[in-house]
């Protein structure tokens, strides 16, 4: 696959791409924050990403990870959210453009309002609830404007994996500093462990079209019931109860149901990822809480 460009390679998602690059394939990392193989730069900064393309290259392709991912925060930051999450993808959707390269662009769930009774389909119209869902809808309108023939857009949800915060870490750390928790019953989605989406970002750059696709581990749940399997699995016997997002006011509004349909990766891929429980046994097998 030759030599591909990750960026946002410091973060959970990223490091995993690093570390499962395929064999033939040298992926070359960049991020703001220090530990990558290229320096992180300005990505909404044409002149700077020239600058990269043209150090670190020639490229083969791109997988976008880099991200405002703050979404709280961007209820009250939405203009730096959408440098960050929009005008950088359009900027690196212009370069690959220009190379004739691929890019892959990872986007979220939170495109969608969550009114849905079924799981969303990559065709559905998406309806935002909050500014982190406005932008990254803005960064997938933009990569698709730029780079028609070669932009694939990967929606994924509930990312959990070794390196970073994430859900589960965080619920086994509290249960085991309190006597109960509160979790939310309410939001139902599909967990994906970083292990699974990885392999299948870098299948999506090799043999995808150009487009959108849905990528999360199979089946849902809610956090109240992905709480109740982490502590489970974990051992850790602190009582849960459930509660309703109302309970839990955020700054940002989070869709209450936002299952994916994966069917056109699996169909690339020749098969699903795994059902998130079983993901989430593989995961905690290798990475203890």
């Amino acid at each position: 696959m030759g030599r591909v460009l990750v960026t946002g390679a410091a973060g959970m998602l990223g490091s995993e791409l690093l570390l499962s690059a395929p064999r033939g394939s040298e992926a070359v990392g960049t991020d703001l924050a220090p530990g990558v193989q290229a320096p992180g730069v300005d990505l909404a900064d044409a002149g700077a990403l020239s600058r990269l393309f043209r150090e670190h290259g020639p490229f083969t392709g791109v997988i976008h990870c880099a991200a405002w991912t703050a979404v709280d925060l961007a209820e009250e930051r939405e203009a730096d959210a959408l440098r960050v999450n929009a005008q950088a993808t359009r900027e690196l959707a212009r370069a690959c453009a220009g190379a004739a390269i691929p890019l892959v662009a990872v986007s979220t769930d939170f495109v969608f309002d969550g009114r849905a009774s079924r799981p969303y389909r990559e065709d559905d119209a998406p309806a935002p609830l909050s500014a982190y869902g406005r932008t990254k809808l803005a960064g997938e309108r933009a990569a698709l404007e730029e780079h028609p023939r070669g932009a694939r857009i990967v929606r994924t949800q509930w990312l959990y994996g070794p390196r970073g915060k994430h859900f589960p870490g965080t619920i086994a750390a509290l249960a085991r500093s309190k006597p109960e928790l509160k979790v939310v019953d309410d939001q139902r989605g599909s967990p994906t462990t970083t292990l699974e989406l990885a392999p299948a970002l870098w299948d999506v750059l090799a043999r995808g079209e150009a487009g959108i696709y849905h990528a999360a581990c199979e089946g849902s749940c809610t956090w109240f019931e992905l709480a109740r399997a982490t502590l489970e699995l974990c051992g850790i016997g602190t009582p849960l109860r459930p509660c309703s997002t109302a309970e839990f006011p955020r700054p940002a509004h989070r869709p209450a149901y936002s299952v994916l349909d994966c069917a056109r990766l699996a169909r690339l891929r020749g098969r699903t990822l795994l059902p998130w429980r079983e993901a989430l046994a593989r995961f905690l097998e290798q990475n203890p809480l």
